[in-house]
């Protein structure tokens, strides 16, 4: 098990973005969150690697613990995010080379020697199915990729400093349909290796590559389940409208 989430409540000063929030994210699965926009599944996501630290008059009670231990006790919040990486919803290159994107994690982590610096760029670029497309270019402009390509190219930064859960938050919505496929394969591949949370806005993204899948509305998470149930024969009426296209 990974993370274990118990009764997770989120406010933005007055307003309460979240609503008593459970459930289990298993390891080495796809936990794809889904639901209309506004309802919670990107601030849930941010609060699992203690992004919305960042958000002054945030405020979260409940608890989240990674492997049995609280994230919000006495965790250290760097090595928090060196544990639970996070790729998100555009594509963010650093304006600096291919190589310098991927070593930046590493190097901030105390890594300087070249040659190990060398094996983990191209390790990640490998892990992140880019290293063909970059491999002779390594020293060139992330920012001259694709769209499709810098996405491939934080998974791969994300990859570099060895987290054990990967969130993406949407992260195929500003790709084409090309690209999306490309990071989808990528992801299956993935979770051999590591747990991932994805947030998506495609259902079908959602039904083709999660294991679990959690529907939520208004802050709340109405329904949790393995993936096949919550498409075919969903409990909650609100789900059921929403994945037929009802609403949202």
């Amino acid at each position: 098990m990974k993370f274990v989430l118990s009764d997770v409540n989120l406010w933005y000063n007055d307003f309460q973005a979240l609503t008593n929030v459970s459930m289990d994210i298993m390891e080495r699965e796809i936990t794809a969150f889904i639901g209309p926009s506004g309802c919670g599944k990107s601030t849930l996501v941010k609060s699992l690697n203690r992004m919305n630290d960042l958000i002054e008059g945030c405020k979260i009670t409940g608890k989240i613990q990674l492997d049995n231990e609280d994230i919000y006790g006495s965790m250290d919040v760097n090595q928090l995010r060196k544990r639970v990486g996070m790729v998100f919803q555009k594509p963010n290159p650093f304006p600096m080379s291919i190589y310098d994107n991927i070593a930046f994690g590493p190097r901030t982590h105390g890594i300087k020697a070249k040659r190990q610096l060398d094996e983990i760029v191209e390790k990640s670029l490998i892990d992140a199915a880019i290293w063909d497309e970059v491999k002779d270019r390594l020293r060139k402009s992330a920012l001259g990729l694709s769209g499709g390509q810098q996405q491939r190219l934080c998974i791969a930064r994300a990859l570099s400093v060895s987290p054990e859960v990967l969130l993406m938050d949407e992260p195929t919505s500003a790709l084409d349909p090309i690209s999306t496929a490309k990071i989808e394969d990528l992801v299956l591949e993935l979770k051999k290796d590591y747990t991932v949370v994805i947030v998506t806005h495609n259902m079908q993204q959602a039904t083709r590559i999660s294991n679990k899948t959690a529907f939520f509305l208004l802050g709340e998470v109405i329904e949790f389940g393995d993936t096949d149930q919550i498409f075919s024969i969903p409990k909650d009426k609100r789900t059921e409208d929403y994945i037929t296209g009802r609403f949202g």
